[in-house]
């Protein structure tokens, strides 16, 4: 017989800690994305169409455009920051269907391997941000 009530036996934990928190980020993150991806958007868009004449001439040189783009220090920050938040809100997302509506054995399996696919994938593209800026 324990003398502990049930209150303090499950004070700190359950969703009423972990479940805001995650919310909140999840928000947050959504709300960071919105001007990184009108910001990217209109940036490629304005390169688009830009010295059409000398595109249709030189082989790669939209590749050379946008890597001469991507290596100016604030567009190099902002992708990645684009790419930062763009894997973690999409990790974030992934992980409340699989809370929602896995159970069993398979949860916590898919939400170890969708941590490590979104890490992966962004340090993959902060990398490759990185080598065209540096």
């Amino acid at each position: 017989m324990s003398l502990r009530t049930p209150l303090s036996e499950v004070r700190g934990h359950g969703s009423a800690k972990d479940g805001t928190h995650h919310w909140w980020v999840q928000r947050l993150s959504g709300v960071a994305l919105i001007p990184l991806t009108i910001w990217f958007v209109f940036s490629v868009a304005c390169m688009v169409g830009s010295d059409a004449s000398l595109a249709a001439t030189v082989v790669g040189s939209e590749y050379v455009k946008f890597s001469t783009w991507a290596a100016q220090p604030f567009n190099a920050t902002c992708l990645i920051l684009l790419v930062a938040t763009s894997f973690h809100h999409a990790q974030l997302g992934v992980q409340v269907v699989i809370e929602d509506y896995i159970h069993g054995a398979l949860r916590t399996p898919l939400l170890v391997a969708i941590k490590l696919l979104a890490v992966a994938f962004a340090v993959g593209g902060i990398l490759a941000v990185l080598k065209i800026a540096l």
